[in-house]
């Protein structure tokens, strides 16, 4: 939909300092609060503009903003809960100043949650947490190169890029460098992306493929399992992709985790499996990476393992501490344990035989997996 500009001049303050969020590739975001319940959209929405910094860039920053216009309304025909939802756009009177409306990402980025966790106060994310935003992030890509039409290749997957919404969910952004997969052989365009997320093998034009942001997403999974920055020129390597890759061939590869959350036991073999899958798709023959469809496939598989395994874990533990109990018991058989606890309306037996039954289906459940 069409906004008024002049409305949204208003809800960002004239684009204040104190509204902006952040600033993209090539564009500021910035927070709007919108007074107009007509349209029944939400109070609070982002807005880009393209960044103006002298005339020749600021065209280049607007052809990028137009480009992300152009991307996103032709994805809003599909939902996808990975991918930043798209509202609308405004444009002023002499249709020189465009602006990109989206829905408002309150909860900063993966960078920052990874990165800064410790600055601001909140711990770093948790491991079950970790895997499921990889989940997340695989759903994403999955959409742009599975299920959108026509296929579209990010070119930018970065933790930055990634932003979290009020429910911490993770969510795809600035599409500034995306493009039609379709029209690369008609309309080539000059490589592109983020130095230490950016594929070395894209070095022209004809090197772009799918295969980029798989790359771009094994870089993104190695940052979430270890905590350390793409590049960091403070440690030797300075690269992620080169520090890890030495590691695994090593057969070292636990040594990535990151050691400030203690990891539990039952996803030891989940973090092992991300790493090999990371190491793939970081690999420099391009054949050897995965497409998206095969990650997305067997990722949900094992996130779904995750949920469950501390559930009958748990339970087995309840289990086997009634029976613990129960051997410490002054009664010398079961038979008056349960003629006792019957008496107090509370059968510990029965709770030991239903425990066993369930766990008994869970177990079933999962190896039906």
């Amino acid at each position: 939909m069409e906004f008024d500009y002049r409305e949204l001049v208003k809800a960002t303050e004239s684009f204040s300092c104190s509204s902006l969020l952040g600033k993209g590739s090539h564009g500021c975001v910035y927070k709007a609060v919108l007074h107009d319940d007509h349209h029944r959209l939400p109070n609070v929405v982002a807005i880009k503009r393209a960044s103006f910094n002298g005339r020749e860039v600021f065209l280049e920053n607007s052809k990028k903003l137009n480009n992300e216009i152009q991307v996103l309304s032709s994805l809003s025909d599909h939902e996808n809960l990975n991918v930043v939802n798209y509202l609308g756009t405004s444009s002023d009177c002499e249709n020189q100043n465009k602006l990109l409306v989206m829905e408002f990402l309150p909860n900063a980025s993966l960078y920052n949650l990874l990165h800064n966790s410790s600055s601001s106060g909140s711990p770093p994310p948790s491991w079950p947490k970790r895997v499921e935003i990889a989940i997340q992030i695989a759903k994403a890509i999955h959409f742009l190169h599975e299920v959108a039409n026509p296929v579209i290749i990010h070119r930018d997957i970065k933790s930055s890029n990634i932003l979290l919404d009020a429910n911490w969910i993770p969510k795809l952004v600035d599409f500034g460098l995306a493009v039609d997969a379709s029209s690369i052989t008609s309309q080539p365009v000059q490589p592109a992306g983020t130095i230490g997320y950016l594929d070395p093998c894209y070095t022209s034009p004809n090197k772009l493929s799918r295969k980029t942001d798989m790359f771009s997403f094994g870089v993104v999974l190695l940052e979430i399992i270890s905590c350390r920055k793409a590049i960091d020129v403070s440690k030797q390597p300075a690269s992620i992709v080169e520090w890890a890759t030495a590691l695994i061939k090593e057969k070292r590869a636990m040594e990535i985790c990151d050691t400030s959350v203690s990891l539990p036991s039952y996803m030891e073999g989940t973090i092992k499996h991300m790493l090999n899958l990371a190491a793939r798709c970081v690999s420099l023959e391009e054949d050897n990476r995965p497409e998206i469809g095969e990650v997305f496939m067997v990722e949900t598989c094992f996130v779904e393992r995750v949920r469950t395994i501390p559930i009958w874990m748990s339970l087995w533990g309840s289990v086997m501490r009634m029976r613990r109990r129960q051997r410490r018991s002054d009664f010398p058989s079961k038979k008056q344990l349960c003629d006792r606890d019957n008496d107090n309306g509370d059968n510990i037996c029965s709770d030991i035989s239903r425990g066993k039954m369930i766990l008994r289906e869970i177990l079933a459940d999962i190896s039906l997996k």
